[in-house]
């Protein structure tokens, strides 16, 4: 952290959504060199697509993304496709989405460095995905367990107008939201009115050259024909996308966003 005219300045990168073991692979290769570049305090990843099979995450990918960088994963629709909810419970700072029956406690942390604290927050869209608990009261529920002043929340979510509209309803009350599960980046890293850092979706970390992480043919099969298909995780170069927000410790603003993108070479 970085002292400028009395303003603390924390640093969070936060990383999109991780797809199977190439995107792990690339992660734990390229990770520690954005986060000393960047000056990072702190790195949230999502990995909710991190096994070999592209849907879910078990406790030694956990291991491998904490011991590269990860402060804090997130995960999404998938958290529970490789595990149950002991995972979770057993693992502080490896979330499932709070609006999960039953997962609310397994959906935050607080990261606590002595002078000031962080929380992380959890989410699943509702819109065109499995009906889950609603996100924007679950959000309310969350802020009261914490008194921390810098809060940052992953919203796993396919509408990006559900993003924009959680965004909004937070804009104030957390530091910064950005949007995960599509695998493609959105271009508009900014600060909301009210002094929230927000991106819409992150992206991914994984291969480049594939259909948000799955082998081409297989994902143009599934939507020419609209039958079942078995996808595959590409293989090839791999994308890591990101945020950066640049957070003032003292009132929990945003002060920067910026979108981040790491390729292989």
């Amino acid at each position: 952290m970085c002292e400028r005219n009395q303003t603390i300045m924390i640093k969070v990168l936060c990383v999109g959504d991780v797809v199977g073991t190439p995107g792990v692979d690339f992660l734990c290769r390229r990770l520690p060199s954005l986060k000393r570049s960047t000056g990072a305090d702190i790195c949230v990843v999502n990995g909710e697509n991190a096994d070999p099979s592209g849907k879910g995450i078990t406790q030694a990918i956990a291991e491998d993304i904490f011991s590269h960088g990860a402060d804090v994963i997130t995960t999404g629709n998938h958290c529970f496709f490789r595990a149950g909810d002991s995972l979770y419970e057993e693992n502080e700072f490896l979330l499932c989405p709070a609006n999960f029956p039953g997962a609310e406690q397994n959906g935050w942390c607080e990261l606590d460095f002595g002078r000031f604290k962080v929380q992380v927050m959890n989410l699943s869209g509702s819109a065109f995905l499995e009906p889950l608990g609603n996100p924007f009261e679950t959000a309310d529920r969350l802020l009261a367990q914490s008194s921390a002043k810098v809060r940052i929340v992953d919203f796993h979510a396919e509408s990006t107008a559900e993003k924009q509209a959680l965004g909004y309803y937070l804009d104030g009350r957390v530091s910064a939201l950005f949007g995960t599960h599509t695998h493609v980046p959105t271009a508009d890293a900014r600060m909301l009115p009210k002094g929230t850092g927000y991106q819409s979706d992150v992206g991914m970390t994984g291969p480049q050259e594939s259909v948000i992480g799955v082998v081409p043919e297989l994902a143009i099969r599934k939507q020419k024909t609209h039958r079942p298909v078995r996808f595959a995780v590409a293989e090839g170069p791999c994308r890591m996308d990101a945020v950066l927000f640049t957070i003032d410790e003292a009132t929990g603003r945003c002060l920067s966003a910026e979108g981040i993108l790491t390729t292989e070479g």
